[in-house]
């Protein structure tokens, strides 16, 4: 028998199994136990039938040595119970019995004893037997175990080959996915989808696309490169298999209608026709939501087609698709604006011009009619009453249509930046008298009663002294208009020291909401009778607005609604509030702080005031060195730094002009070498820049800048600014002087 086992390697030592003995008698139990110790198994023990069946139901058994005859339950019965359970169905049992005759033996074999051993017994015939049954329940581990690693290898094989295969699904579908999303073009994503295809899942593919960004239908076909190194395409719609790709895929969204016999849940979707297989391949439709964009054809697939992977591609090129179609939308939307707002510009512009072809015009008959009713005044002299009162009204008529066309032209020159202000230093209270008088005989006429309430003391503003004038008598000329005879309309001028407030308030005929944020549009005016006894063109309030904006200040209108009277308020900034520099005002010149004590040069009080002009725009430099030559001051010209520092170092200069924006070595660098350089170290230095935020001055600061204007400044600021300097430094130095 021990020949069965050749070729097979010996059990493993750390391999044991189980060996039940079954006896009642103790030193036959002993007597087993010292035979197969020699074996190294693991012994069990049971002194009866009972106990042998709970020690198999515990666990499994290589042999099974049992007495035939046992009190209680015998060997044959616990035999038989033995076999009945499915674990120890074929578990090897060899009888030991001291007499076995033909019955008995045919009983045991019957219910599936092995052997028989007749005691007393042979120890080596016994470990004989033994060793066989567990040799060979050893050698069917193994082989189970060996089993059980060859199924587990190749699940993990399996598994690993699905792992491999799922990511470099993953890394097609991502590469894919990134070459379909790079282009916005149609036809770009046509080319990519197709390229991806083909020869990887078939070596023809057809595209039919619905939209394809030029405003019809499109197929492409692509076959495999035979010498070439890229895909050939051609456009196909009229070759048989793009018609098959067209029916095949234009119904996409319709849900499936079965043959016979209720629809399934997946038959009657949409998602059924994700994919199918016809004669002439196999065919997936491309669609974003519930819009159908195409279709795709796979001629002759490879076999079987990766369904999983086409329909990710199928969905992923949909939505580039897709994204190029509403890319195209929204450029030709673009396209559309951009071309409307041209025309509007174009239409605005045209507008202006001919507002002031109009008004220039109309200017030009004036002059004569206006001449010949002064001729016409003088003439009649009284000797006429009615002459002279159509005189009066042919001069008043004149003087109406003057104001218009003045109006007009005023609103044309600043639409097209034409308006140059001429601003000084006004006290606004002068301007309200002056504005409110051209409107005076309008108001005697009308009955209506005028309020003016102005503050005792000045109230300081920087401007052009006929546009504020042109914009107050605007205003009340506004307010008288829409005033029934005998109202009231008042003036009042308010402030301090940052701004002042003007408002014109009246009792007249209100605004309504709809027009109130309309009142300063172009010929915006409120509804009016057939008499349109109000006149006018409707650019009176839209040249207060202009004007008071050019003078950085602000406009707001105000009303109750209709016969509640209407007040509108002009806010103005303050001179002083100009002169200080204000991040939100940067075009208007400004000043950080006021002139530092420490900023003082060695002077006596008769020399002249050397000042040193730094600018790269050599046209500002120049006309700010001759304006500061006229009020008396010396000058001298850089246009860089490092011509500014040899300047400096000449001839020290007791104020420097110095522009921040410098090629090269900017002014800031400029500025802190000056405070190195001798003589010009305790110098005025001045900071011009067009930046002016917070941030800015103090970089100026921190770089040694006494002051900090703003781009452009007023030259007259900077000289009030330096001589300001120059007396507090004279004072400073000759106590006696300026006492005097």
């Amino acid at each position: 028998m021990s020949a069965l086992f050749d070729g097979y390697a010996a059990p493993d030592a750390a391999e044991r199994a189980s060996i039940l003995i079954v006896d009642d008698l103790p030193e036959k139990l002993l007597v087993f136990e010292t035979i197969l110790a020699d074996l190294d198994q693991h012994l069990v023990i049971a002194r009866s039938g009972s106990e042998a069946l709970r020690e198999v139901l515990r666990q499994q058994f290589a042999v099974i040595l049992m007495d035939v005859n046992m009190p209680g339950i015998d060997g044959l019965e616990t035999a038989r119970l033995i076999r009945g359970y499915r674990r120890s169905a074929h578990t090897p049992i060899i009888f030991v019995t001291a007499y076995a005759d033909e019955l008995q033996t045919a009983q045991g074999y019957s219910l599936g004893a092995v052997d028989y051993i007749l005691s007393p017994v042979i120890p080596d015939v016994l470990r004989s037997k033994v060793r066989v049954f567990v040799d060979l329940f050893l050698m069917q581990q193994r082989l189970r175990q060996q089993a059980l690693e060859r199924i587990a290898i190749a699940r993990a094989e399996a598994a690993q080959r699905a792992a491999e295969e799922g990511t470099r699904r993953s890394i097609f579908l991502a590469q894919a996915g990134r070459e379909l999303a790079d282009s916005l073009d149609a036809d770009v994503a046509m080319r990519k989808l197709l390229a991806l295809l083909v020869p990887r899942f078939a070596p023809r593919a057809l595209l039919w696309l619905r939209d394809a960004g030029h405003g019809h239908e499109r197929v492409l076909r692509c076959d495999a490169p035979s010498a070439q190194e890229v895909p050939l395409f051609a456009e196909g719609r009229e070759q048989m298999l793009s018609e098959v790709l067209y029916n095949a895929t234009r119904n996409a969204l319709e849900p499936v209608v079965p043959t016979s016999g209720p629809a399934s849940a997946d038959e009657a979707s949409p998602r059924a026709l994700l994919h199918r297989e016809t004669a002439s391949g196999a065919v997936l439709p491309l669609v974003a939501g519930e819009r159908l964009l195409g279709g795709l054809l796979l001629a002759e697939p490879h076999q079987p087609p990766d369904w999983p992977t086409l329909e990710e591609l199928a969905g992923r090129a949909a939505i580039a698709f897709e994204n190029a179609r509403l890319y195209g939308a929204l450029q030709a939307e673009i396209v559309e604006r951009r071309q409307a707002e041209a025309e509007l510009l174009e239409a605005s512009r045209r507008k202006d011009e001919f507002l002031a072809m109009l008004s220039h015009e109309l200017r030009n008959p004036l002059a004569p009619i206006r001449n010949a009713v002064e001729v016409m005044r003088s003439l009649a002299d009284g000797r006429d009453p009615r002459l002279d009162q159509a005189v009066a009204l042919t001069d008043r008529q004149v003087k109406h249509l003057t104001r218009l066309v003045d109006e007009l032209l005023d609103v044309a020159r600043i639409s097209q930046g034409k308006i140059v202000l001429k601003t000084e230093t006004l006290d606004l209270r002068d301007i309200v008298r002056q504005g409110v008088e051209p409107v005076q005989s309008l108001l005697d006429a009308q009955h209506q009663h005028l309020r003016i309430d102005l503050p005792p003391q000045p109230a300081r503003v920087r401007g052009d002294a006929a546009r504020l004038i042109q914009v107050v008598t605007n205003l009340a000329h506004n307010a008288s208009k829409y005033t029934d005879a005998g109202g009231r309309i008042e003036l009042a001028l308010t402030g301090g020291p940052d701004g002042f407030e003007l408002v014109v308030r009246d009792n007249g005929r209100g605004i309504s909401s709809s027009l109130l944020p309309h009142v300063f549009d172009l010929f915006e005016q409120g509804p009016r009778g057939l008499d349109r006894n109000q006149g006018g063109l409707g650019v009176g309030l839209t040249l207060v607005q202009r004007l008071v904006q050019l003078h950085h200040g602000s406009v707001e209108a105000r009303s109750d609604g209709p016969g509640r009277g209407s007040e509108f308020l002009v806010r103005l900034p303050a001179a002083k509030a100009v002169e200080v520099a204000e991040p939100q005002e940067p075009r208007e010149p400004h000043l950080q702080a006021s002139v530092p004590a420490h900023a003082a040069a060695p002077a006596r009080a008769n020399d002249r005031c050397r000042v040193l002009v730094v600018d790269d725009n050599r046209d500002a430099a120049d006309s700010m060195a001759v304006f500061l030559e006229l009020a008396g001051f010396e000058t001298v010209v850089a246009l860089d730094g490092p011509r500014a520092l040899e300047q400096a170092a000449a001839q020290p200069p007791q104020v420097v002009l110095l522009d921040i924006g410098l090629p090269g070595l900017d002014g800031y660098e400029v500025a802190r070498r000056l405070r190195t350089v001798p003589g010009a170290a305790q110098c005025l230095l001045i900071a011009l820049t067009g930046y002016g935020q917070q941030d800015d001055r103090r970089r100026a600061h921190e770089a040694g800048f006494d002051v900090h204007l703003v781009k452009p400044a007023d030259p007259d600021a900077v000289v009030e600014l330096i001589q300001e300097w120059r007396h507090r430094e004279i004072s400073a130095r000759h106590p006696e002087t300026a006492a005097r």
